[in-house]
């Protein structure tokens, strides 16, 4: 059976879901989107990632055409035309139909669309053991030419990493900063353990301000976990006694082995453990209730 997708106030099959090939986030990657998570009949943290997208949106100057009520609801309506109580949700608009040219002022109106399926990122063996990670040579984007915390439809820059992490056989890998700091993976937000504080590199310096991410140092807190937003290298990395990745489909997950660097003992470390049951927890009650049952 084929999905229903949202399509510009329509709900059709995926066969129909069709946009331009003028538009322009086909044509240059004008666009921006979300992808979130679905668990136990609720969308988790919907309003944060609705809130981002327009943020997102006002960065690039794209107007999304509809109210965040009425983006809320095509999410949950998506959701329940698949029969999904669990699942992943990409929401994405773009600048919308325009000519060849660059001037997004040629597109009169933004395309959105809501595809709603499930996912699986990592094979649940990398939850309980751990990831391998690498560093590659692709550096992050400069905040000053494409803002990392606009969640934009142009990712060639993650998709350049993606590929060298492909290319050394491991799953994920880390990208830094121009400077040589440790930025994030090129889907996922990092985070460190170092003596009892966990680490996070800060949103200023140039990565996306993950929903994940945020939930994660909330949850930590309220554990009296000590977490700390500040800038730090592979030096710091290699010699920290857990690390983990956080993102909306990789959720946490905990990483032993960074560029032949056993982390810590080489296990998915106590505090990692303790968030990734945290997190998991929370998904059981956050969020608008999808079917009314």
């Amino acid at each position: 059976m084929s999905l229903i997708i949202y399509l510009d106030g329509n709900y059709v099959p995926e066969e129909e879901a069709k946009v331009s090939v003028f538009d322009h986030g086909l044509l240059y990657g004008d666009g921006v989107f979300e992808g979130i998570r679905a668990y136990h009949n609720r969308v988790f943290k919907l309003h944060d990632h609705l809130v981002r997208i327009y943020e997102s949106a006002k960065t690039i100057g794209l107007v999304i055409p509809m109210t965040l009520e009425e983006l809320q609801e095509a999410v949950l309506e998506t959701l329940r035309r698949n029969g999904l109580r669990d699942g992943y949700v990409r929401l994405v608009v773009t600048r919308g139909k325009g000519d060849l040219g660059l001037d997004p002022n040629k597109c009169p109106r933004a395309t959105v669309f809501v595809i709603a399926a499930s996912i699986v990122l990592y094979p649940d063996e990398f939850y309980e053991n751990g990831l391998k990670l690498i560093t590659v040579s692709t550096r992050r984007n400069r905040a000053d030419a494409i803002n990392p915390r606009v969640k934009s439809l142009n990712y060639l820059n993650n998709i350049y990493a993606k590929m060298e992490a492909n290319l050394a056989g491991v799953l994920e890998a880390i990208m830094l900063t121009n400077e040589g700091f440790v930025a994030e993976a090129t889907g996922d937000n990092v985070f460190i353990v170092k003596n009892g504080v966990l680490i996070t590199p800060p949103v200023y310096m140039g990565i996306l301000q993950g929903i994940t991410r945020d939930v994660v140092m909330e949850l930590a807190r309220d554990a009296g976990i000590p977490v700390e937003e500040t800038v730090f290298t592979l030096h710091d990395l290699y010699n920290a006694d857990e690390c983990f990745l956080t993102g909306t489909a990789a959720e946490v997950i905990p990483s032993v082995n960074v560029d032949g660097r056993v982390i810590g003992d080489g296990k998915p470390g106590k505090i990692t453990n303790q968030l990734i049951k945290a997190f998991h927890k929370l998904t059981e009650t956050d969020g608008p209730v999808i079917f009314n049952d």
